[in-house]
């Protein structure tokens, strides 16, 4: 966006460090994803603004995987988290891993341990859960709270040597059993897992806790600030708490809003069940609100930082309208997306006095948007064309502007032809349309004087590939699935994909790459997608030309 926009308040906190010289002046965020699933456009918003922030102020960011629960993860997940911020358009300063500081984080752990701060507890997780009381009610010591510095480190020594089996013993910090934030209730610093990791091996069987690693692995890295959402404001005493009594690097952690976007799910827990139960084509298929799926489908880097720079920076949750998310790719599309021309749900149209076995080439802009409309493409032309169904009728009503018998139209960037008559099957179907043509109003040298109101796409028949065209739509029929009755998977819109199996292309087409954007004109803009062969090209819609979501 261009305009000037006022600071978020996380920006302010940043300008008012810099101004106190704190941190020596320095910014250095992060972007810490766990590495259990696919990024979604939630993420985007995180990591547009990390990076953002520090772009802006001279400062770095570092990628760290959030990789402490061996049992989720999964290098496939590293991969593709990777690859969705570079296609973003970032640079990371450091690729790191909670994994990296394991040694360090249990060593941290050890020392809690020697402050008197933490204890190996053998309750089971119903146990603590009924020992950490209500929001109302204090909880509970158990005997386990009273054991010795020393005993608690020989426990701790044997969890880590792999003596006792899952779930048989955890490490707690001793805190405050009566506070009124149930985070600082004893929670848990480490639990145990023989669970093979995709980093360490099996060289560990205890693994830390979020609470426990992620401010800590902050400290270590000397994060300024760390950035993340609302749900962590009841985290963030924890956070300080460990800091403060270990006495390490003082990183600060803000919380902003997450997004929440209609018509979708943004759990990554929901996402997994419909790759999982084949309610889409995996994570990225082109209806996810994943990163990858959005790229799938045709959007750009530059729509989805545009829609993050759109929606801001907020203390407070909201719903975002997917509204907003189209209109800003359609925006970017308008400009960089090259003009072509597809019949999508095709009826023949026969020029009757057009010689057989001519042809002709016509002129194509690719882009009117732009001043040199970035060159331009041959389109052949002959005596049978491929046009849209729906721009014949038999009996059109009042001013229908496209093709009826006596009804004159332009053929885009051809003639102006006069439809004369049609031909049914057996069925009553409409096969072919015949019309006459008008040989002195060529476009660009029009010397006919008619002028007419309708002008429709084309596509020669004998010059035509022929492709597989899927229109997407939004996934889930209602604005938020998550909060209805029953399961979200009950709501999930019937009409999200549908698929032309013939669509016929102009022979230009036949060159598009993946990751290009074209707009079909007069039906929207599309993407040729990644599974596309030589033999079998598929094209998946982007979005459609306007929002025709709220008619509906």
């Amino acid at each position: 966006m261009s305009e000037e926009r006022s600071l978020n308040f996380i920006e302010e906190i940043v300008e008012e460090d810099i101004r106190e010289g704190k941190h020596g002046g320095r910014v250095l965020t992060r972007f810490p994803p766990e590495p259990n699933g696919y990024l979604h456009i939630g993420h985007a918003k995180s990591i547009c603004l990390n990076f953002g922030l520090a772009l802006k102020y001279g400062g770095q960011t570092n990628l760290r995987f959030d990789d402490t629960n061996p049992v989720k993860e999964d290098v496939e997940y590293v991969d593709s988290i990777k690859e969705d911020v570079k296609w973003l358009g970032f640079t990371w300063a450091k690729e790191l891993y909670a994994s990296d500081y394991f040694d360090q984080l249990y060593a941290f752990a050890v020392e809690l341990i020697r402050q008197g701060l933490a204890y190996v507890d053998d309750s089971t997780p119903e146990q603590i859960a009924a020992q950490k009381g209500t929001p109302t009610e204090p909880g509970t010591g158990n005997e386990y709270r009273n054991r010795s510095i020393e005993e608690n480190l020989r426990l701790f020594e044997e969890m880590k040597a792999g003596k006792y089996p899952d779930g048989a013993k955890v490490l707690r910090a001793k805190i405050d059993l009566a506070s009124p934030n149930m985070h600082l209730r004893d929670p848990l610093m480490y639990r145990i897992k023989h669970a093979h990791h995709h980093r360490t091996g099996d060289q560990w069987c205890i693994y830390p806790m979020y609470d426990f690693a992620h401010g800590e692995s902050d400290a270590i890295e000397e994060i300024t600030h760390s950035v993340c959402t609302l749900e962590f404001i009841p985290h963030r005493p924890l956070y300080e708490w460990f800091i403060e009594k270990l006495g390490i690097f003082p990183s600060k952690q803000y919380e902003f809003a997450r997004l929440n976007l209609n018509y979708t799910v943004m759990s990554k827990r929901k996402l997994l069940q419909l790759v999982d139960e084949k309610y889409v084509d995996g994570w990225d298929d082109p209806r996810m609100p994943t990163i990858s799926g959005l790229r799938r489908r045709g959007y750009t880097p530059a729509s989805i930082r545009d829609f993050c720079e759109r929606i801001g920076i907020a203390k407070r949750e909201n719903m975002i309208d997917v509204g907003l998310l189209e209109f800003c790719i359609r925006e970017d599309l308008n400009k960089t997306a090259w003009r072509r021309m597809a019949v999508l749900d095709p009826i023949k149209l026969v020029i009757t006095d057009y010689p057989e076995g001519k042809t002709e080439v016509f002129t194509g802009e690719n882009n009117p948007e732009v001043e040199d409309g970035e060159g331009s493409r041959d389109i052949p032309f002959s005596r049978e064309l491929w046009i849209e169904r729906e721009d014949f009728m038999e009996e059109p009503p009042k001013k229908f502007f496209r093709l009826a018998v006596g009804n004159m139209v332009r053929l885009k960037s051809a003639y102006i032809v006069k439809c004369e008559g049609f031909k049914k099957d057996d069925n009553g179907n409409v096969t072919e349309v015949y019309c006459t043509h008008i040989a002195e109003s060529r476009s660009g040298n029009d010397t006919s004087g008619i002028n007419v109101k309708g002008t429709i796409h084309w596509v020669s028949v004998p010059d035509a590939k022929t492709v597989e065209v899927r229109l997407y739509d939004r996934l889930f029929r209602v604005e938020d699935p998550s909060s209805e009755e029953g399961d979200f998977k009950d709501y999930i819109n019937p009409e999200s994909l549908h698929i032309l199996p013939q669509a016929y292309i102009e022979p230009d087409l036949a060159n598009a790459v993946p990751g290009k954007g074209y707009q079909f004109i007069r039906k929207g803009y599309f993407t040729l997608d990644k599974n596309s062969t030589p033999d079998k090209l598929v094209f998946n819609r982007t979005v459609t030309l306007k929002d025709g979501w709220v008619k509906k």
